[in-house]
């Protein structure tokens, strides 16, 4: 959480920026102090407070109080521990792991639920205008677009992803108001997939970001959702990011099949079920 504030630092306004410095001085203190006090140290008014919070993605200041103490008074090691040349492989198990276990808590306490129930929105409404959903990403965030397509496609929604950047543009050219198209990406600065974003909004389409906080890619998209880690995105093998990426999908799709409801999905669930008994060795 402190990482995502200190990310998007540059993209606040001066104020905001105040709030977010006094959070960042001292954490523990900010979350236990009242409003009124918190405005009057960062020397703003008391809605600019609120204002801060809801930039970050949270429902406000309460929130924000909430997921700020499980940062801080957890314990959780959120730092990346790199893998050395001379590492044992017992070496590399135990920090491969717990590099992913720290990003996955932290996105536990940093996520906003605001903008995920606004995601699941925005795709529901998709859904239920039959409009086109469909999932964007470049190299290694490709597969995870492609990961997302199955899990859509499981559920009877009509999804396509699209990993090559001229398809990608081509695709977005057709998007049309009432149609929806997710954006995946580590780094958040891909040429091919900032062209795709500024062509589907052009088009009229709702564009959901998965990325890092205070990417470029994250401020050209209607919905942002912030998919901050320890892992830098110029690795040649990015483990963690896909990981993080894959799981946002999975909390997507799992609202998004409690929205459809059970008796419209079960019933279409166990007939796939059973039709791929014969695919299987008894």
């Amino acid at each position: 959480m402190l990482d995502r504030i200190t990310a998007s630092m540059s993209s606040l306004a001066p104020a905001e920026q105040r709030v977010a410095q006094l959070v960042l001085e001292d954490p523990r203190r900010f979350a236990s102090l009242p409003v009124s006090e918190l405005a009057e140290r960062a020397h703003v008014s008391k809605p600019t407070v609120v204002r801060f919070c809801r930039s970050m993605g949270y429902d406000g200041l309460s929130d924000f109080k909430l997921k700020l103490m499980g940062t801080v008074s957890e314990g959780v090691p959120y730092i990346h521990r790199s893998v050395d040349v001379d590492d044992k492989t017992s070496d590399v198990l135990v920090k491969v792991i717990d590099n992913t276990v720290a990003a996955f808590l932290k996105y536990r306490n940093d996520a906003s639920t605001h903008a995920i129930e606004q995601a699941v929105d925005a795709l529901m409404a998709t859904y239920h205008q039959r409009g086109r959903i469909e999932f964007f990403g470049a190299g290694n965030s490709g597969i995870v677009a492609q990961d997302a397509q199955h899990k859509f496609f499981r559920l009877g929604i009509n999804a396509i992803a699209y990993s090559d950047g001229h398809m990608q543009v081509m695709s977005a050219s057709l998007l049309r108001p009432g149609d929806c198209v997710v954006i995946i990406s580590n780094s958040g600065r891909t040429r091919d997939l900032m062209d795709a974003a500024d062509i589907a909004r052009r088009h009229g389409a709702t564009v959901i970001t998965i990325t890092a906080s205070g990417s470029p890619l994250a401020k050209v998209g209607h919905l942002h959702l912030a998919a901050d880690h320890p892992e830098g995105y110029d690795r040649y093998s990015p483990m963690t990011s896909r990981l993080l990426h894959l799981m946002i999908i999975d909390v997507v799709v799992t609202c998004l099949a409690l929205r459809i409801g059970g008796p419209q999905l079960q019933p279409m669930l166990s007939e796939m079920k059973d039709n791929l008994r014969s695919k299987r060795y008894a």
